[in-house]
């Protein structure tokens, strides 16, 4: 599971559920006649408006940081929890509309906070999770990329050594440490052009956003995923390509090698 794969998006969802959370043990009626002090004291109120919402929030965050997709019942579980969400906020809604029904005879009955809060939680889960694939500032990073100036071992080589990020490493083809794949640092605000295959050693690298990897074999369904913050080895490059090794020992072809970070 991969956290730093959660986006702006999956905050607010989170948030959401926290809020839902919150709002059940608060009041959800105003009135002497309510005798319904909280929602956990309603079953079908407290399983469809709240605990619904909380495990729809789950479901979406869980997608999101899972490596493969899961399913349920035919749908993924992203899909499952949008579904949950919306129907959160519907039951939250017609709530708000008509608190009590029918046994509301005398009219004595109010909102409680716990049902104000329930219902902005449920619209900003149910907006979170629907917005988050269209909105582009949503769908940024909820965690940065640390730095390469800390970083993380890989397999059993010592800090210090060729190889290990952060450590003296030679130049290769003029590129300086922390710039982008692809060539050296710019001349007169021009880039300079990428360095041949032929001089190519092995580097430590960062993708800036998660990556799929793909087999050595051409298959279009990828074998990996490298992750924002973790350090991998490349060990090849094959034209606009690199052949990758993962921490686990697996080698596959990283197609997009856009705003990755040498160490």
């Amino acid at each position: 599971m991969n956290i730093r794969s959660l986006t702006r998006g999956d905050g607010v969802v989170i948030g959401a559920a926290v809020l839902l959370f919150i709002a059940s043990f608060l009041n959800t009626y105003e009135g002497s006649s309510s005798g319904i002090p909280n929602a956990w004291d309603d079953l079908g109120l407290v399983m469809s408006l709240y605990v619904g919402g909380i495990i729809g929030a789950v479901l979406i965050v869980l997608a999101r940081a899972l490596p493969q997709p899961r399913k349920v019942a035919g749908l993924e579980l992203g899909q499952f929890g949008v579904a949950l969400s919306v129907f959160a906020a519907w039951t939250a809604f017609w709530t708000i509309v008509d608190p009590a029904g029918p046994f509301d005879r005398l009219g004595s009955v109010g909102v409680g906070a716990g049902l104000v809060l329930g219902l902005i939680g449920a619209l900003a889960l149910a907006g979170g999770a629907i917005a988050t694939p269209l909105v582009p500032a949503l769908g940024a990073a909820l965690l940065p990329a640390p730095s390469p100036a800390a970083p993380q071992p890989y397999g059993a080589q010592p800090q210090g050594t060729y190889g290990y990020p952060g450590a003296p490493q030679p130049q290769f083809g003029g590129q300086q440490p922390g710039q982008p794949f692809g060539g050296p640092p710019s001349q007169g605000g021009q880039p300079a052009p990428a360095q041949p295959a032929g001089d190519f050693s092995p580097f430590w690298f960062a993708v800036p956003v998660p990556r799929p990897l793909f087999g050595e074999d051409g298959a279009p369904t990828p074998i990996a995923e490298l992750a924002p913050g973790t350090w991998y080895l490349a060990v090849e490059q094959r034209g606009a390509n690199l052949v990758a090794q993962t921490q686990d020992g697996r080698r596959g072809v990283l197609q997009d090698t856009s705003g990755i970070q040498r160490g």
